[in-house]
């Protein structure tokens, strides 16, 4: 899950550029993020990133590497938006938000030698757990992992014909991933552009079109099925696939995740796609757990944005005197702005499904499933996204109608995961942390209410009562927890709508409409206002896609100043 964030190129203030504007120096309360920036913020720089959430560290490590002065200021008092590390419970350290990494692009990896500046990453394998509830003794589970005999073995459990196609699957998903790739690392096509200005400059507009015309021989034959994927509800694809429920339940939890949709919503197949486009080293879809945290991810882009002279700072940074005709000229009113814009802007779908609770535990959970070992060291299990309530498709369904009538789950979709079986700094020794990504939540309850304490811990005591259905002892193992609702989302992270993504990824709101039809090349309609965070193309996830493509825009902007 990332932070969004503003940029700004040329004559802008109060954005990421801002050449030739004065900055007072910083007020008392403001510090410095971490070792390397300035003790102070400069008279003058050619950049000001506002948020230093992943996308907007990426853009300031990329501005800065290429000569430009560049500051970044953040609000809260530790960097990386929603990609964060906090302890929470004394001696407990949490992903607080986003709590997995694999999206992040390699380039990214490579040219910001972020290994170099501190980065470790926990691979899973197997990545995937799913306990059943039944009446069988043991109840059965379904263990995916990169040994496809294994996996085989485990999903030949429920059907052997689903056991033989889960490799073509498989690799059926894997074209599509490697023919869009491409597309996540460029501006969407710029459409305006190829109706406008001289016959030079449209010729040049038609170079946009590359990376899509690429993709499009990439897919070849396939075109017709990929186009069903992407608008077709995933519970239609994957019955073409599989047959048992338990598979298929397990496999669509990626095409609703952070997503107020359902199995059978059309155009949630694409969710899945994207879920599946990341890799971890070299291995494509695999997952991992950050070591310290998904904040040691962002600490490691800010430290190489600091290494090349970065100024970062964080807690409360305001502007405090800013030339007042100028900042009305360049940041006017919003009936100053186009009206498509504002329009459009306004009906951006930024609902959420999502409720994120972090948990101190004392033990780590026992499931009937797969009961612990004597020693009560971790078993290959633990490390996995757990998923619990996921019997069959119907359940997913179940589960969104009742936040659609705006009923928190009674039965939630849940991604358990347990960080401290591969990292154990995070914990106290014996202890855990635990992750508890759910589904499905309204932003506002039934009859117009809002959450408060009781709704929140109702709901709460509602997700740790499954759990313990599937791991029975669960409950008494809780030292402590962190309930974050889609409003807590909102105003702690910026989260619009408390929506991980920041908006929907429909294919309404994707591509050449991300985050508005004509502006999805990271230009906003301020010139010199850049948007570089997840509610850009290609949208959210902890990617850095979205900070590193504005960056490049921004930068060809500034080489034509």
């Amino acid at each position: 899950m990332a932070g969004g964030h503003w940029a700004g190129a040329g004559r802008v203030c109060a954005a990421r550029w801002l050449r030739g504007w004065l900055l007072a120096p910083a007020p008392p309360g403001a510090r410095r993020a971490h070792a390397g920036a300035a003790d102070r913020l400069q008279r003058e720089y050619d950049v000001v990133v506002i948020g230093a959430g992943h996308n907007g560290l990426v853009a300031a490590a990329y501005l800065q590497r290429a000569g430009l002065r560049t500051a970044v200021l953040e609000k809260r008092h530790v960097l990386g938006g929603a990609a964060v590390t906090e302890e929470i419970v004394p001696g407990f350290k949490f992903s607080r938000a986003s709590y997995l990494l694999s999206l992040l692009r390699p380039q990214i990896y490579t040219e910001l030698e972020l290994q170099r500046h501190g980065l470790r990453v926990f691979p899973r394998d197997p990545y995937s757990f799913t306990p059943l509830l039944e009446d069988g003794s043991p109840p059965r589970s379904l263990l995916l992992g990169n040994n496809r005999a294994q996996t085989q073995q485990q999903i030949a459990q429920f059907s052997q014909k689903d056991a033989q196609a889960y490799p073509e699957y498989e690799a059926f998903m894997e074209s599509l991933v490697s023919a869009l790739d491409p597309l996540l690392d460029a501006a969407p096509v710029d459409t305006a552009a190829l109706g406008q200005g001289s016959l030079l400059q449209r010729l040049s507009a038609l170079r946009s079109l590359c990376p899509l015309l690429r993709a499009g021989l990439a897919l070849g034959r396939q075109l017709p099925r990929y186009y069903e994927v992407l608008t077709a509800p995933i519970s239609k694809i994957l019955d073409q696939w599989f047959e048992s429920e338990p598979l298929k339940a397990t496999l669509a939890t990626d095409a609703v995740i952070g997503a107020m949709a359902s199995p059978h919503t059309p155009g949630s197949g694409y969710v899945l796609l994207h879920h599946v486009m990341g890799e971890l080293e070299g291995r494509r879809g695999a997952w991992g757990y950050v070591s310290g945290g998904m904040g040691a991810l962002s600490h490691a882009i800010a430290h190489a944005a600091a290494a090349r002279g970065a100024h970062i700072f964080a807690e409360k940074i305001t502007f405090l005197e800013l030339i007042p005709q100028p900042l009305h000229r360049h940041l006017p009113p919003q009936e100053q702005l186009p009206k498509d814009f504002v329009q459009r802007i306004q009906q951006v779908d930024t609902r959420s499904p999502v409720t994120k609770i972090n948990v101190a535990v004392d033990r780590l959970p026992s499931f009937l499933a797969a009961p612990n070992a004597r020693d009560g060291q971790p078993l290959p299990h633990h490390q996995c996204s757990i998923h619990l309530n996921c019997e069959g498709t119907h359940l997913l369904h179940q589960a969104f109608t009742e936040a659609t009538h705006g009923h928190p789950s009674s039965r939630p979709m849940i991604e358990l995961c347990i960080p401290s079986a591969l990292d154990s700094g995070l914990a106290p020794q014996g202890c855990h942390v635990v992750s508890l990504f759910t589904q499905y939540t309204p932003f506002v309850l039934a009859g117009g209410q809002h959450w408060d304490e009781q709704a929140k811990n109702a709901y709460a005591d509602t997700v740790f009562d499954c759990i313990e259905a599937y791991a029975p002892g669960f409950k008494a193992s809780v030292i402590g927890r962190d309930i974050l609702t889609p409003p807590d989302l909102e105003r702690i992270f910026g989260l619009p709508g408390g929506n991980i993504f920041h908006g929907g990824m429909s294919l309404d709101q994707l591509y050449f409409a991300r985050p508005a039809p004509s502006y999805s090349g990271y230009r906003s309609p301020v010139p010199g206002l850049y948007l570089c965070g997840s509610g850009a193309h290609p949208g959210g996830g902890v990617m850095g896609a979205a900070g590193r493509n504005a960056a490049h825009v921004a930068l060809q902007d500034f080489r034509h100043l």
